[in-house]
């Protein structure tokens, strides 16, 4: 081989090395990605397969909770409290289905049951199961929001290892509003454990309050906008009267407060289900921003109950129900669910915009009926709760597609 053709020979060489790395550089670039719609929100579809049917003639009954524990196994709550007869009377009656189950329910992800426990016959058992949060070593909370109820710390497998208590003497359900009392509290059952300080951050009234997650003891807590505890108003926010408009502005936080969640770089995301609004704080109550989600909806500022539109007696409760964020590092998306319009909002999280939304009002799968629960596992699926009549568990798995 001469110089020229050993010249030529490498130069040709390197060249299909190059056009070879070009080509695995756009086969990556082109690798199986989450769709987005033409706003840049991720798109979802609803696995109507999922999850299996409960065992043991078990009733499927409102899911007030849901939350992902390290292993992507799901945990709900599957409270009874306002269970039809035909759903719990087959144990002792004439027809097939169904019997009550266990009010605490794990799900691997096939939508098989792994574990199941929890009912009246537990002891200091929460009446009104709102919130059920797996922690990383292997101990589950519950929650309740009756007066009585409190939070209580069990093992995966049910059995309890500490409550939480501050629960008030049998009269304080019937006192005034007191955002300044830190001893008792009236309502519980919307918290958030912080395993990185070992904290309970728990929303009632117009405040967070928070807790040593061992001892109970208290320790610090804010007011809407970051005011203090001893600034915030004990008088009723005033109701308003919808005309299409957002509600009227107000710097105290406007119940019901509905979730507290806190990302990865630290901040506080406290949701006001009667503003259609959230507001972000550092974990020491400075305010940060405010954002809202579908304004113009109604959000009464109620405490004593709130109902759908052609509800009577209550007024609409407004969007802010539960709050899931994406699993990125940057959780970049927010993800709402919203009891009223019925739909799952996404939000970016750094601007708080809204870009788009799946989801509507309706029974058949992929449809919400009063969703009061979301979470997300570590593989971009999200499942979702829903109350009132549907009693439902579904999960929405992220549409895939080729990058461009």
């Amino acid at each position: 081989m001469t110089v020229k053709t050993r010249t030529l020979a490498i130069i040709s060489a390197v060249g299909v090395v190059l056009v070879l790395g070009l080509s695995l550089t756009r086969v990556h670039a082109q690798a199986p990605g989450q769709a987005v719609d033409e706003n840049g929100a991720p798109v979802f579809r609803v696995d109507p397969f999922w999850p299996k049917p409960l065992p043991n003639r078990w009733s499927m009954q409102q899911v007030t909770g849901i939350n992902v524990d390290q292993m992507d196994h799901i945990w709900f709550l599957n409270r009874n409290a306002v269970a039809e007869g035909d759903e719990i009377g087959g144990e002792n009656s004439r027809i097939e289905c169904c019997v009550r189950g266990p009010e605490v329910i794990e799900l691997d992800q096939e939508g098989a049951v792994v574990h199941a426990w929890g009912g009246p016959d537990t002891p200091k058992w929460p009446t009104a199961l709102q919130t059920v949060i797996p922690d990383s070593k292997g101990f589950v909370w519950v929650s309740g929001t009756a007066p009585q109820d409190s939070i209580l710390k069990f093992t995966r497998e049910g059995k309890l290892v500490w409550d939480f208590d501050h629960r008030p003497p049998a009269e304080a359900a019937m006192m005034p509003e007191n955002n300044q009392e830190t001893g008792y509290l009236i309502n519980k059952g919307r918290f958030q454990l912080d395993e990185t300080t070992n904290e309970l951050y728990i929303i009632q009234q117009k405040r967070v309050v928070i807790y040593d997650a061992t001892t109970g003891a208290y320790k610090r807590g804010w007011g809407g906008h970051g005011m203090p505890l001893s600034e915030i108003s004990n008088e009723r926010i005033p109701s308003y009267t919808w005309t299409g408009a957002p509600p009227p502005e107000e710097k105290n936080f406007v119940p019901d407060l509905h979730f507290v969640e806190i990302s990865k770089d630290r901040l506080v995301y406290i949701g006001e289900r009667g503003q259609n609004r959230i507001e972000v704080f550092t974990t020491d109550g400075k305010f940060v921003k405010e954002f809202y989600v579908s304004p113009n909806t109604p959000g009464q500022r109620v405490t004593e109950g709130c109902g759908g539109l052609a509800n009577t007696k209550f007024p609409p409760c407004g969007t802010t129900y539960k709050l899931a964020m994406s699993r990125d590092p940057q959780q970049k998306f927010l993800y709402i669910a919203d009891g009223t319009n019925n739909k799952v909002w996404i939000l970016d999280r750094q601007s708080g915009r809204t870009l788009g939304s799946f989801g509507r009002n309706g029974r058949y799968a992929g449809q919400l009926h009063w969703i009061n629960a979301i979470a997300m596992d570590s593989k971009g699926n999200i499942y979702t709760g829903e109350v009132e009549q549907l009693k439902r568990i579904q999960k929405f798995a992220p549409v895939m597609t080729g990058r461009r």
